[in-house]
């Protein structure tokens, strides 16, 4: 079992991966033998994520890239594959949210949540295709989230671009499974990361209606994310595809 679990020799980039839900996956991939790429706007950020990852004893490098701007996708994908000569794994985690009732949304937010959340993705997935067939395979896992699922009232982009992400997940399952790449997304619940805190922070009583949704009874750590990172990159997921699985304490089984 250990064995299928082993991602030694395996290379994953993680966009977003330099804080919260990101760098949660991303540790649990390097604990377990991968070779980590950190893609992220925020160069200091990632540059101390790679720093954090490395002082594990991992593997890992950082790459500076706006995941909504094509060549630079490209660009990144062009040097991991240059610096490491193998792409095994996509994370696909980058993503941002602006909170207002659909009423109050300008279009030109529209457009930033969705091309940060939704268009990266094919963007990042896109460039990731031709190298992971050649390689023999590989692992994608889109980040979703419980707005795949509901819709609340003041995350109109944001739930668009999560439901989107589970219908590009299926699809990209579909398309590429005679290459033998599993395409799957994670669909978080509610995860104590600098995103959450925004909403805590404007959504009054949100903690404690989370606190009280949720049977596990507290909100989740970026590092609870882990566990299934590394069981959807590893061969341990070898005949699962397509799925869309909650990571969030039972939040979406009340209904």
């Amino acid at each position: 079992m250990k064995k299928m679990f082993d991602m030694s020799g395996k290379v994953a980039i993680v966009t977003g991966g330099n804080g919260g839900i990101g760098l949660g996956m991303a540790r649990g991939l390097a604990s377990h033998g991968a070779a980590v790429v950190i893609a992220g706007r925020n160069a200091e950020k990632t540059a101390a994520a790679v720093k954090e990852l490395q002082g594990l004893g991992a593997t890992a490098s950082g790459f500076t890239v706006d995941v909504k701007d094509e060549a630079a996708v490209n660009a990144m994908v062009a040097d991991t594959m240059k610096r490491y000569g193998r792409l095994d794994v996509l994370v696909n985690n980058a993503g941002i949210n602006i909170r207002k009732p659909p009423h109050e949304l300008s279009l030109p937010e529209w457009r930033e949540v969705l091309e940060t959340n939704l268009t990266s993705a094919f963007l990042a997935s896109h460039a990731a295709y031709p190298h992971m067939k050649q390689g023999g395979g590989g692992k994608i896992v889109n980040i979703g989230s419980m707005m795949s699922i509901f819709g609340a009232p003041f995350v109109p982009a944001y739930a668009a671009s999560k439901g989107g992400i589970v219908q590009f997940s299926k699809v990209c399952a579909n398309a590429w499974a005679k290459d033998n790449i599993q395409v799957n997304a994670v669909l978080p619940g509610w995860i104590d990361t600098d995103l959450t805190r925004g909403g805590r922070a404007q959504i009054k009583g949100l903690h404690e209606r989370v606190l009280e949704r949720t049977p596990a009874g507290r909100w989740g750590e970026p590092d609870d994310l882990a566990g299934i990172a590394v069981f959807l990159c590893s061969a341990a997921s070898d005949f699962v595809t397509g799925t869309a699985i909650p990571v969030d304490g039972g939040y979406a089984i009340n209904g």
